[in-house]
């Protein structure tokens, strides 16, 4: 038998214990709000999620829902069902600082209400412009909206202005499926086209666009996506100052009206050659007579690399927050609209307004006016058959 000479003192001991107790909940409690005041970093871990949220309804009483996605690296997407637009997406800078690098309207009527810079929406049937909004298929002549000038722009009342059916995708990344039927005839294009475009935030900090469509009958179709990104998360500074890269040796030169002449011209010794990384601005006010029609760019470059395979084609980069957007696609081409008409009316998410050149899209695609011009590749779909495309926007730091 062992006898404790050293008996403890109980009412010692329980004193000692509350006050342990007591210090462990305050260094609890300053941890807490420590972590609660913490800047949101590419350092702070978080679950893969997808949360559902009301976000708005139509004139019409039409529901319109809100998807917010977020990465394992804390890289958040919004996208509403109007339009299939995305309304924001962050970032991470060089110092892990997460901030929104996609043009947005402030309140949710100009979505609803025609969306009129086309920010962040799908596009379809047929993006970019068709001719005098005709074309001739298997004989038989189309009128199409026009809605730009003399042309058809973006499929008139198109893609982008239409409420989207959405399904959030289970996996390691938080993905959503988007599908839409435009029906037989609706501006002016013949067949009932299923589409299905399907968003992926991937947890390497990469945004994959699927894009999918089957038709009853022949049709013409050239699918892709309008956000307007600015690197710096700061929409009052112009995208002028950030460099592009476009593995492209070809560019389409436009007529007055912004259709492809049909020449497929050099970028060798013109404005137009971004081979190796150049600061948007640094030709881009030149006295050039395809920057005049433009204002700026809006002109479709075509790639050096065959289509239909997943390519590195070019990438954005801002050299002060270190952000570098790299964009992949298995498309021939891309348009490289600068935001020349974008007018200052519009309420920024960063205050103040939009301005002309505060985003840029990098939109992949087929050639404009495609069905008008023999000698581009093809944009018609046959009734049964499947068009696939894929294009993928990753973002890192340099």
């Amino acid at each position: 038998m062992v006898i404790n000479h050293n008996k403890p003192n109980m009412k010692k001991t329980f004193k000692s214990g509350v006050c342990l107790l007591l210090c462990s909940l305050m260094l609890l409690s300053c941890k807490d709000e420590k972590k609660s005041d913490m800047p949101e970093t590419a350092e702070t871990k978080t679950k893969s999620t997808i949360v559902k949220s009301d976000y708005a309804t139509t004139k019409e009483g039409v529901k319109i829902d809100k998807y917010t996605l977020t990465n394992a690296n804390g890289m958040k997407m919004e996208v509403i069902t109007m339009g299939g637009d995305i309304i924001s997406l962050t970032a991470p800078d060089k110092n892990g600082k997460f901030e929104d690098i996609v043009l947005g309207y402030t309140t949710p009527d100009l979505y609803l209400e025609g969306n009129p810079y086309f920010f962040g929406a799908i596009i379809g049937r047929y993006g970019n412009r068709i001719a005098k909004g005709k074309f001739t298929l298997d004989g038989k002549p189309y009128q199409l909206t026009v809605n730009d000038g003399p042309n058809s722009l973006h499929g008139g009342k198109g893609f982008d202005k239409r409420v989207w059916a959405a399904t959030a995708i289970e996996g390691d990344a938080p993905s959503i499926k988007l599908t839409y039927t435009a029906k037989d005839g609706e501006e002016g294009y013949p067949g009932n086209l299923k589409v299905t475009v399907t968003y992926v935030l991937s947890n390497d900090n990469a945004l994959e666009i699927s894009y999918e469509a089957e038709s009853d009958k022949n049709t013409v179709v050239n699918l892709t996506q309008h956000s307007y990104f600015n690197l710096s998360g700061n929409f009052a500074e112009s995208i002028e100052g950030q460099e592009l890269e476009l593995k492209a040796g070809k560019y389409l030169p436009v007529d007055a009206t912004l259709i492809p002449t049909g020449e497929l011209k050099s970028v060798t010794g013109t404005p137009f050659d971004f081979t190796k990384a150049k600061v948007i601005g640094k030709d881009i006010n030149l006295a050039d007579d395809q920057l005049k029609k433009g204002q700026g760019y809006d002109h479709c470059w075509i790639f050096d690399d065959a289509a239909n395979t997943m390519k590195s084609v070019g990438g954005v980069y801002h050299k002060a927050s270190g952000r570098y957007m790299e964009v992949l696609t298995t498309e021939p081409a891309i348009q490289f609209y600068s935001g020349n008409f974008i007018d200052g009316t519009k309420d920024s998410k960063t205050g103040g307004k939009y301005q002309k050149r505060s985003g840029l899209c990098l939109e992949t695609q087929h050639y404009p006016d495609s069905p008008n011009q023999p000698s581009f590749p093809t944009t018609t779909l046959k009734a049964g058959e499947k068009y696939s495309t894929k294009t993928t926007y990753k973002f890192s730091v340099k």
